[in-house]
């Protein structure tokens, strides 16, 4: 008989309750017994989503990030976040977001922030140093296992394996992260121990890592790690995902472990090699449901692979999603806005349980026990390959007329500045914000009113020009030099966009966590995408006539587009983002058209689009690149096209990050103290930079003399008349409280950076 289970289920809760109880703990309104008990309460909702599966997972929740609580889990807290005689929550939300609540007034330094392998989930990095010690504090893990064991017969808890967790960290000082191997493993020996004497008989123990290239150090760390443990009581399940073993797939089949698990959505071919190398003990777990994406699995197509398998292994054939749930919306029986021809396209994590036990009752008990689910699922998938809402000949007979001069500037960069410089004439350092400001209560209680229909159009527009008003006027007292919107109008820099695409749908709880308390809802690319009215344009041209500064007109880009929404699986992701870029280029000749001279286009995703294998990064950065060129190079050389890129550790994608050829790039690098422009000792970046100096995803708020400090450290490798001072990212998730004085002390950072340094 097969076995069913799951690798992680979304934490965030059906109505984001982890939300909004961290949110009022953050802001002192609720203590930490009652945030617990939310905690607990959504652990316990999760858990009757297993019912069918053969183990109920725990250890996949965290009040904010895994890979922090593996830190904590380990015994490896910063210094900096311990102080006397206070509670470990305190200690922990204090790295994770520089502060644990407003009343804290011992803010530190966040730990540095990055992209979970190519997801749009966000992870705080591990730090390392040669004076790391470990030391197990594993009370909260051992009381969610005993909790779920009450709620459940079998429990499989979920671990970070040891040589993930120190790939994924950051040395601090130049120590060797797998010199900390020798003293780490006796930890996690330690941990599993105690999980036996629970009763525990499977540990799923994730190493992803495993799917990108490993040097030979790090593949003999994990032979090594494994020969360690395999001393214990318990089995252990070596789960990866987001890819491929590729070169690696000899080295896991000859690991001591129980199982593995496959992503089979990624990385199928896998799965016939680790066959003919599985021991006659070992378990192998195919994920057959893609954890990544939206849309239904098509089931008979998935029998016709497994079934084969599950005659050749038997109890030995284990099916699951193919990574965690968290990367997709909690339930699709929320929605009822959603289309329902393309609603019955769709599955989203309850959904994909479902999924999973119709194949298990079939693998099981043969097709004919869910041949009911089997044809109506047939039916939705042939609904889909049918539909007339697809395709778009427009669309298609525009793509065929783009030819290789429309992704070329007039002139060279250098010819470019001299122009916009004459035009613009900006001070050294000029100072800029990346685009949103503070989405206050009262603006989404508007945007709420007038979705719901309580506000007519011409009043909602009258309220936004006045939220957009008083915007430009802060930005004219804090006298910064390129002013924006404000971005009021927009729920979210993806979302809005596609709201006014064609083939784009949008769901109404369809939340996925991007980090902490942050959620995103990412739109649904269902068909091809054309542009057929204004994206941005009224709101742009109504800002600019409130000020004689130079405005940016702000649009979102097509990698980051594609890359921050379920794109459809039907085509080559690459045909879909050219679409969207064709989009886009019509805004951008329309806001230059306008008048609008400074326009900026995100890419905040590009670089976490980047596969996990640099044999394909190529290709990749290829058509990625070619889109945003698409749609930001039809503007005349006068006209400023800037970009902004966050958390993208780019040294190794430098060159392609240059060809980009944005007359200005802003990009993260105050959480990492600007350590992501080492890359410029070795290459001559040739166009302008806003090295962040502002951290916007904590509450703190930086000093004149620390913004100055990570100038003058950046002029050590860019040359000063290329730098601009902005924030790390936009402004949405701050209060005004936190804005105005950061931004105020980033402007007097300029003024003495320019005393200073000319």
């Amino acid at each position: 008989m097969a076995k069913l289970h799951n690798l992680g289920f979304p934490r965030i809760g059906e109505q984001r309750q982890l939300k909004f109880s961290l949110e009022q703990y953050w802001r002192g309104e609720i203590g930490q017994q009652s945030l617990l008990a939310s905690a607990k309460n959504i652990r316990t909702n999760n858990l009757t989503y297993t019912q069918g599966l053969d183990f109920a997972q725990v250890g996949d929740f965290s009040l904010y990030d895994h890979v922090l609580d593996t830190s904590f889990l380990l015994g490896n807290v910063p210094e900096r976040a311990n102080h006397k005689d206070e509670n470990l929550l305190d200690s922990y939300f204090r790295i994770a977001r520089g502060r644990a609540s407003k009343q804290d007034c011992c803010g530190v330094s966040a730990g540095e922030m990055t992209k979970w392998f190519d997801t749009n989930y966000h992870y705080i990095v591990p730090e390392f140093t040669a004076d790391t010690e470990f030391s197990l504090n594993a009370e909260r893990f051992l009381e969610q296992v005993k909790e779920a064991h009450s709620n459940a017969s079998t429990v499989k808890p979920i671990l970070l394996g040891p040589v993930t967790y120190l790939w994924l960290g950051k040395a601090k000082d130049g120590v060797n992260r797998l010199q900390l191997l020798d003293q780490l493993l006796p930890v996690y020996q330690q941990l599993l121990q105690q999980l036996a004497e629970l009763g525990i008989e499977w540990l799923q123990i994730d190493e992803p890592a495993l799917v990108t290239d490993l040097e030979d150090e790090w593949q003999n760390a994990f032979s090594k790690a494994y020969h360690f443990l395999q001393q214990r009581q318990l089995k252990l399940l070596l789960a990866t995902y987001f890819g491929g073993l590729e070169a690696n797939l000899t080295l896991v089949s000859q690991l001591a472990v129980d199982g593995i698990h496959i992503d089979a959505i990624r990385a199928k071919s896998d799965i016939e090699a680790i066959l003919s190398l599985l021991k006659p003990h070992q378990v192998l777990s195919i994920g057959i449901i893609d954890g990544r994406n939206i849309w239904k699995t098509d089931l008979n197509n998935a029998l016709n692979f497994i079934e084969p398998i599950a005659d050749k292994l038997g109890d030995k054939l284990w099916l699951a999603p193919s990574c965690s749930l968290l990367h997709v919306p909690v339930d699709l029986a929320l929605e009822q806005n959603i289309p329902e021809e393309i609603r019955q396209w769709l599955a989203f994590a309850k959904q994909k349980l479902t999924e999973l036990t119709i194949l298990g009752k079939a693998i099981n008990c043969g097709r004919a026990a869910v041949a009911t689910e089997l044809e109506q699922n047939a039916q939705c998938i042939a609904s889909r390959q049918a539909s007339c809402l697809v395709h778009n000949q427009t669309v298609a007979d525009a793509i065929s007329k783009i030819t290789s001069t429309d992704s070329q500037r007039q002139s060279p960069y250098k010819e470019r500045a001299i122009i916009q410089q004459r035009k613009f004439n900006l001070p050294k350092f000029p100072t800029t914000t990346i685009g949103s400001f503070p989405q206050t209560s009262q603006i989404r209680k508007l945007r709420k009113a007038f979705k719901q229909g309580e506000l007519t159009n011409a009043n909602y527009q009258e309220k936004i020009k006045h939220e957009i008003k008083q915007c430009i006027e802060v930005q004219e007292q804090l006298n910064l030099d390129v002013l924006v919107h404000g971005e009021a109008e927009r729920n979210d820099m993806v979302e809005y966009f596609g709201e006014q695409l064609s083939g784009f749908t949008f769901s109404q709880f369809g939340w996925v966590q991007s980090y902490g308390s942050r959620c995103v809802k990412p739109p649904i690319i269902y068909g091809d995408v054309s542009r057929t009215n204004s994206l941005t344009l009224d709101w742009t041209r109504y800002a600019q006539s409130l000020t004689t500064k130079p405005l940016k007109g702000m649009l979102t880009g097509p990698v980051t587009i594609l890359n921050w929404s379920f794109v459809r699986d039907d085509q080559a992701r690459s045909d879909t983002c050219t679409q969207i870029a064709l989009a886009i280029r019509e805004e951008v000749k329309a806001l230059e058209s306008a008048g609008i001279d400074i326009i900026q286009i995100d890419e905040a995703a590009l670089r976490e689009g980047l596969p996990l294998r640099k044999s394909q990064w190529q290709e990749y950065l290829h058509w990625s690149i070619d889109a945003f060129k698409l749609c930001a190079n039809g503007v005349q050389d006068s006209t400023q096209i800037h970009t902004h890129m966050c958390y993208s550790e780019f040294n190794d994608i430098i060159e392609f990050i240059a060809d980009m050829d944005a007359d200005v790039i802003t990009i993260e690098t105050s959480r990492s103290n600007m350590e992501l422009l080492d890359v410029f000792d070795k290459f001559a970046y040739p166009n302008q930079i806003g090295p962040g100096v502002y951290d916007i995803h904590s509450p703190n708020i930086p000093s004149v003399d620390d913004i100055v400090a990570l100038i003058k450290s950046a002029s050590e490798k860019i040359p000063t008349e290329q730098l601009w001072l902005n924030p790390d990212c936009g402004l949405k998730t701050r209060s005004w409280e936190e804005v105005t004085p950061a931004l105020d002390n980033m402007v007097a950072a300029a003024k003495v950076l320019r005393q200073e340094m000319y």
